[in-house]
């Protein structure tokens, strides 16, 4: 670079970085800007921590779970919002395994962590001088505090409210087969369940819906059969599954068994009958998490009540 600008590196250093209190002719600052052009010449990470005296790359931990739609959602939009003030975010996918070294190689000025970490390790990180951002759930009972328990918790809960809205008293719940979706799931069934004690009306029938039509088949029966009117599915895929498996049974929704999903994905609208669904607003959460990085705080401080609607019914006509 400096040989190309036929100046000195430090002249180059002074530049590149914007050095103040530097007397350099703007015919030397064109020409290093006009090296840098032609060689493409990129900064290096690793400098740029050491001169600011902290990292830009924030380290996102997702937990081992298919990655649908709304997490990808999710993704994107944190990645968005913290490059526009210029962090780099690393996504890793947390598989249990005993890998603990990718955090101190990469010495991020944040670790947001969409996934279980034993304690041992986040002391690791904090003691390492890295800001941890729990936005995964700590305990049942704290859904209020965190970030992303809050949010699943208040979908269940809409789901709830909605049926209950258009007259219906005995609700099932489609929960997924998929036990590494269990701790979302279980969230979900909270906010189902709490609406449920709140508006008076019968505990939700929990049945598990894969992907196999005749047990879905199976499952609509027993529903019609325990008095269920309606079903909250835990999201669309599951809630497609179970269509499929009523029209096997010659059920119809609403008019059978009316159901509503959740994450609203495109498809939903082109299902059979349309779906009913939940739009969860992932860019709230998004937004609140990307502040508490910005502001070196911890969610429940941040974002434990993150500020927006974190969930609403798109009305169609399967409920």
């Amino acid at each position: 670079m400096a040989r190309e600008a036929g100046v000195s590196q430090t002249t180059v250093s002074y530049v590149l970085n914007d050095v103040p209190h530097q007397k350099i002719a703007a015919e030397t600052r064109y020409r290093i800007h006009a090296a840098v052009a032609k060689l493409g010449y990129t900064p290096s990470a690793a400098a740029r921590a050491l001169r600011k005296g902290q990292s830009d790359i924030v380290l996102l931990l997702l937990a081992d779970m298919p990655l649908g739609h709304t997490a990808i959602e999710l993704v994107e939009q944190l990645t968005r919002i913290l490059r526009q003030q210029g962090l780099s975010v690393v996504t890793r996918i947390e598989d249990g395994g005993a890998n603990d070294s990718l955090w101190a190689d990469l010495a991020p000025r944040a670790v947001v962590m969409l996934a279980p970490v034993q304690a041992g390790r986040r002391k690791r990180m904090e003691a390492a001088g890295i800001q941890v951002i729990n936005a995964w759930r700590r305990k049942p009972e704290d859904a209020a505090h965190d970030t992303l328990a809050h949010s699943q918790h208040r979908v269940g809960e809409v789901q709830a409210r909605h049926l209950a809205a258009t007259g219906h008293r005995h609700i099932g719940y489609a929960a997924p087969t998929d036990p590494r979706l269990a701790d979302f799931c279980e969230l979900r069934l909270q906010g189902v369940r709490q609406a449920c004690r709140e508006l008076g009306i019968d505990p939700p029938v929990v049945r598990e819906v894969g992907s196999d039509r005749d047990l879905a088949t199976d499952i609509a029966h027993e529903w019609r059969t325990e008095g269920v009117t309606a079903v909250c599915a835990f999201n669309d895929e599951v809630a497609f599954a179970l269509l499929a498996g009523m029209r096997a049974a010659d059920l119809e929704a609403p008019g059978d068994l009316a159901v509503i999903g959740v994450d609203d994905i495109p498809v939903a609208q082109f299902a059979e009958p349309p779906l009913t669904t939940v739009d969860q607003h992932i860019g709230v959460v998004a937004a609140g998490l990307a502040q508490a990085v910005l502001r070196r705080q911890d969610p429940p401080e941040v974002s434990g009540q993150p500020r927006g609607e974190l969930a609403t019914v798109v009305v169609r006509q399967s409920a």
